[in-house]
């Protein structure tokens, strides 16, 4: 089992959803978890003490504002007085279903600020220390939509190109930086296909429309249109995966970009 004792992990967006179960993975692998989202202090605390109860032996909550560069530099600087980032996922993400002819500047701008900015301002300020160090590890969670395209998610799929692109570029700087004892520094990308997350939820609401309200029917339409599998993958999965990644036998897994989208991305 992967042993993340004395390690730090710091994860965007894990007040819910993927991220609330890539910190309870990496939690119950002994790793201390910075929980981050925007949140109310009632949903906060309940992120934290879930991280706590899967295993973390401390856990803190960081509100910083993706959007803002100075909040993410604060907040870096806080978890590296804390005692710094050893992994790095960065989850946090939104999305807006929206024709090219029908977004606006505003749309545009806020996508990429939260799903490729604010990935690019904690990489860039965690990555040296990882190489100090000789382990790191960042994960970051892209999309099926940052390997194909779809209709009206141009920002969207934009900014998870942006993040696979990125992401192949920092493991090439940071290739050599630790060895195989210490586990090296790695940067690599999970790409979820349909996953049971509230991102999603306004699809879903317009399909069940299309079938009179038919929750399940909306779910089984959207799958059979792009997920061979016809299943959606849970949270936990996602969380599965990022913990090997952070073990120290991913050491040479490095710069890829790995789907979990029930076949979606292998047409």
């Amino acid at each position: 089992m992967t042993d993340l004792m004395g390690k730090t992990a710091l994860v965007t967006g894990s007040v819910q959803g993927i991220g609330l179960a890539i910190a309870k993975s990496l939690a119950g692998a002994g790793a201390r978890i910075a929980v981050h989202g925007l949140a109310d202090a009632e949903q906060a605390q309940a992120a934290v003490d879930a991280v706590r109860a899967a295993g973390a032996p401390e856990a803190r909550f960081f509100d910083a504002d993706m959007r803002d560069v100075a909040a993410i530099e604060a907040m870096m600087a806080d978890a590296a007085d804390w005692g710094g980032v050893d992994i790095l996922v960065n989850n946090a993400g939104i999305q807006k279903t929206v024709s090219l002819a029908e977004a606006d500047a505003a749309t545009w701008d806020v996508i990429l600020s939260v799903n490729l900015s604010g990935a690019f301002h904690t990489m860039r300020l965690a990555l040296p220390t990882m190489a100090e160090r000789g382990y790191g590890r960042v994960v970051n969670i892209a999309s099926v939509h940052g390997l194909v395209a779809s209709v009206n998610k141009a920002p969207y799929v934009a900014s998870k190109f942006g993040l696979v692109g990125l992401s192949r570029v920092a493991a090439l700087e940071y290739a050599t930086a630790g060895s195989r004892a210490t586990g090296g520094v790695t940067v690599n990308c999970i790409a979820p296909g349909w996953t049971e997350t509230a991102i999603i939820e306004p699809q879903v609401q317009a399909r069940a429309a299309m079938f009179g309200g038919d929750r399940d029917k909306g779910i089984a339409d959207l799958l059979a249109e792009k997920q061979p599998s016809r299943r959606t993958s849970d949270p936990s999965e996602i969380g599965a995966l990022a913990l090997w990644l952070c073990d120290p036998v991913a050491h040479n897994v490095t710069g890829t970009t790995i789907p979990i989208d029930g076949g979606w991305t292998a047409q």
